[in-house]
């Protein structure tokens, strides 16, 4: 999914619009369905207003829309690898070498089980629950079922093979200098690339893939999400429910 709105005058001119998502609802790889709810929620942009998603709800942020976290840590073990995001404190398990269960118990991050093909981690993913509030895949709002299905592969690149997606990255989206991480654009060492491949039959009209390119951060900014009425409505607050007395 690309977004159909783009920034307008200065340096950075016709890269995707961070403040104004758009999902591109005529791609063919969506279904019908699925094509209405991107619609709806580009047109809740479009208006000037803000739809609610997992992250700027503070809610924890299914695959792969996880992947939009510009900060993660892989933390190698015996039999498992923890995977830790940036934005706040989302926590990921994965067991190597172990099949899944025969029954999957949904849950918020799904079931997930990895393995090593020579020099590259392969992480399968299934069970990720949808009855959550904010089900999507991405930050346009496509839904998912509980047929979602994504297989990460990571692997580590040097700076040449590396340097297309870091130049697609700076060609596509917007550049905020050393905001939200630190980091050295002189850095020419190892970078970790993470190529997704996402299945849904209810969504999707065929598999998709994409990549992640991701080099060092010299630290880690402390990020705390907490559920709030006015964090992500600038100027006015979110309409939630109100009790019009005590219930005690």
């Amino acid at each position: 999914m690309t977004n159909r709105s783009r920034l307008r005058g200065g340096p950075q001119s016709g890269v995707s619009n961070p403040n104004q998502l758009v999902g591109d609802y005529t791609n063919p790889i969506l279904k019908s369905q699925a094509a209405e709810v991107v619609k709806e929620h580009g047109e809740i942009s479009l208006s000037g207003a803000t739809y609610p998603t997992p992250s700027n709800q503070c809610w924890p942020e299914p695959l792969p829309y996880i992947f939009w976290n510009p900060g993660m840590q892989l933390l190698q073990q015996p039999q498992q690898i923890t995977i830790f995001y940036d934005q706040g404190y989302q926590v990921r398990h994965v067991r190597l070498n172990q099949p899944h269960p025969l029954q999957v118990m949904p849950s918020w991050y799904g079931d997930s089980v990895g393995h090593y093909e020579g020099d590259t981690l392969v992480i399968d993913t299934i069970g990720i629950k949808t009855a959550r509030p904010f089900a999507m895949v991405d930050q346009f709002g496509t839904p998912f079922t509980d047929a979602l299905h994504v297989v990460e592969r990571y692997r580590l690149l040097d700076y040449e093979a590396a340097k297309e997606g870091l130049e697609r990255d700076v060609k596509e989206n917007l550049q905020i200098g050393d905001a939200p991480l630190p980091r050295d654009p002189n850095y020419r060492g190892k970078h970790l690339q993470l190529l997704f491949t996402v299945e849904d039959q209810g969504v999707f009209a065929m598999p998709w893939s994409a990549t992640m390119t991701y080099r060092p951060s010299s630290e880690w900014f402390e990020y705390v999400c907490a559920e709030n009425t006015r964090s992500s409505y600038p100027g006015k607050d979110t309409a939630v429910p109100t009790a019009g007395k005590p219930d005690f």
